[in-house]
């Protein structure tokens, strides 16, 4: 079990029968308040290094405090420099903690410096957004802890004095020797040692030795991407100086190319982009601060998509493409953008790639370099597959053709990749087209053959059908199906209400959807554990892809509110003969199925005149 004690604040104490601690205690000198706020250590060498009767006596000085804990993180070696020489190094690593004034929380201003008490070396000072405070990179723990004579700020970490530049840093130290050579060819030089507030991502020998050196020659070499090295190295620096205790999970910084980086993290470590590359954190200069990184960071923008690629969710989309023989097309200078499948789409296994496979995969790929932000309703792209794909621009999604963009895209050197949902299905003709040459349908087409409507689904257009299948017309009870089959006008009413008048992929479905219907009555396509229902009727198949709609095949013949089948006796015969004779070809099983043979009859008897169409 865990207990929780509470303590009071520094300065207060309890009172018996009262609630919290209200008792005001009266205010000590910097040196006897050093040993409340939890600074003991701070307060021992302060004893030891003759600094008491300083912050004993009269006058006004801040004291940023470590805290014991940041006494005994200190290395052996650092700790035995400094209470070796109590009187000379301990008394000025103190004196560079004060300063000679009180200075309290809310006159630490962003990218300010103070004066310290030792030798008017500069303290920098970093007020983030986010209310953490910094002082040369250590965090102020207890802020604020008025004394006598001053206030005391207890901090984190002991403070060192800084007098290196960023470019000072680089010079000298031997694991930066690889991007030395790289900022001196960039000519970085006069910015890394100007005044400013900057932080450095600082690619270490290591970063640099694990990028395959076929990549960093192409990313070298390439003048119009990287404008020379100084791309690659602007992507390493930011525009303000970030101490790591700022850096939190869900940032995003900017750095001075203008691109940005993701921080988030991995346990106890900081990662950039999704990876714990951080080695060595908060070196502090006097232009900034400085994070080695055991990582190169390639910004997007020199990438190809293969690269980009494997830092998404769409590694098995890229295996797909690499036994196709596809590879050129996403790592060459052709501009394309690629539609690349999540892998939860083949959470079953990859299919199994053959020719029809490649040509799907061609498919995928569009030809030129797009950005999902400029894309529009209705707009038509063409693919290496010679396909054309439409985009569908919905209030909740953003899909081309059946696939829908499931992530931002990347934007690479010559591709841009859009996750997308599922596998692209591009179309393969009209709706007709379609309802023909699947045999579910076959009972489906007999009667919009009969109804007059084929012209309508043949010319272009942007329908949405929920077709029937023949199982659905077997559910009908047989004397419902033969007075609708033998009233021409009646089909045609129910027919145009499985029809609507605009596209609807199953990836724009939310709760509820409403459509009109070409009959005139709504209908409703709604979202339930991940099942496409239409008018409360589950859908057997989605997103069957036409080039003038889409079809969702459905088990069930829908019925208009307002509608009921009725027996016409004296209703003109339909002159759909030949269209039916051709169309009832299309599935000897349904012809020779006991319930649907009468039907064929029914309507073979009484189709003499076609009656009207959408």
């Amino acid at each position: 079990s865990r207990v929780i004690s509470y303590e009071c604040c520094p300065g207060y104490e309890k009172v018996p029968g009262e609630k919290g601690c209200p008792a005001a205690l009266p205010l000590s000198n910097i040196y006897e308040t050093l040993g409340v706020v939890g600074s003991a250590t701070t307060q021992l060498y302060s004893d030891r290094s003759n600094l008491r009767p300083e912050i004993e006596g009269p006058g006004s000085f801040t004291i940023f405090a470590p805290s014991n804990e940041a006494w005994a993180s200190l290395s052996a070696e650092t700790l035995d420099s400094l209470v070796s020489n109590v009187n000379i190094e301990l008394l000025n690593a103190l004196r560079y903690h004060m300063v000679n004034k009180r200075v309290l929380t809310d006159d630490l201003k962003h990218g300010t410096t103070l004066n310290s008490m030792y030798q008017d070396l500069p303290i920098q000072i970093h007020h983030y957004p986010n209310g953490i405070v910094t002082v040369n990179c250590a965090r102020l723990l207890k802020a604020d802890h008025h004394a006598t004579n001053g206030v005391v700020h207890v901090i984190d970490k002991v403070i060192a004095t800084t007098t290196n530049s960023i470019q000072h840093i680089i010079e000298t130290e031997e694991s930066l020797e690889t991007l030395r050579a790289a900022v001196a060819a960039s000519d970085l030089n006069s910015l890394l040692e100007s005044e400013g507030q900057y932080t450095l991502l600082a690619p270490t020998n290591e970063a640099f030795e694990k990028i395959p050196r076929e990549t960093l020659n192409r990313i070298l070499g390439d003048p119009e991407a990287l404008r020379d090295t100084c791309f690659l190295l602007n992507h390493h620096i930011l525009k303000s100086a970030m101490c790591a205790e700022a850096i939190i999970a869900g940032l995003t910084m900017e750095t001075l190319e203008g691109t940005t980086l993701d921080v988030g993290c991995s346990g106890e470590e900081l990662t950039l982009n999704g990876k714990p590359i951080i080695a060595n954190k908060d070196v502090l200069a006097t232009n900034g601060v400085v994070h080695f990184v055991n990582e190169l960071l390639i910004p997007d923008s020199a990438k190809t998509l293969f690269e980009l690629a494997q830092e998404s969710e769409v590694s098995k989309s890229m295996d797909l493409f690499r036994q196709a023989g596809l590879s050129s097309h996403l790592t060459g200078s052709e501009r394309v953008t690629l539609l690349a499948p999540v892998n939860d789409v083949f959470k079953d296994g990859l299919p199994i790639v053959d020719s029809n496979m490649k040509n799907l995969l061609l498919n995928h790929i569009v030809r030129d370099q797009l950005s999902s932000k400029y894309l529009y309703h209705g707009q038509k792209l063409q693919t290496l597959g010679d396909k054309e794909l439409r985009v569908f621009v919905y209030r909740n999604n953003l899909c081309i053709e059946n696939a829908c963009i499931a992530a931002h895209d990347k934007r690479g050197r010559f591709g841009t990749l859009f996750s997308v949902d599922k596998m692209l299905t591009p179309p393969s003709g009209s709706v007709m087209d379609v309802l023909k040459a699947d045999h579910r349908f076959s009972t489906l087409v007999a009667a919009i053959q009969s109804a007059g409507l084929t012209e309508n689904l043949n010319r272009p257009g942007t329908f949405t059908v929920f077709a029937p299948t023949n199982e659905a017309f077997r559910a009908m009870p047989q004397g419902e199906l033969n007075k609708l089959m033998g009233n021409a006008k009646e089909l045609a009413n129910i027919l145009k209400f499985h029809v609507a008048d605009e596209i609807l992929v199953s990836g724009a479905v939310g709760a509820l959807v409403r459509l009109k219907s070409m009959q005139g009555d709504k209908l409703e396509v709604s979202m339930k554990n991940n099942v496409i229902h239409i008018n409360k009727e589950p859908v057997a198949e989605c997103d069957i892809m036409a080039t003038n709609g889409v079809i969702y095949a459905v088990n069930s013949v829908l019925q208009p509110q307002a509608s009921r089948p009725q027996e016409r006796g004296d209703e003109p015969a339909d002159p759909a003969l030949e269209i039916f004779k051709q169309a009832s070809a299309l599935s000897k099983v349904s012809q020779r199925n006991p319930r649907l043979a009468p039907v064929y009859s029914r309507l073979l008897a009484r189709m003499k005149e076609n009656s009207g169409g959408f």
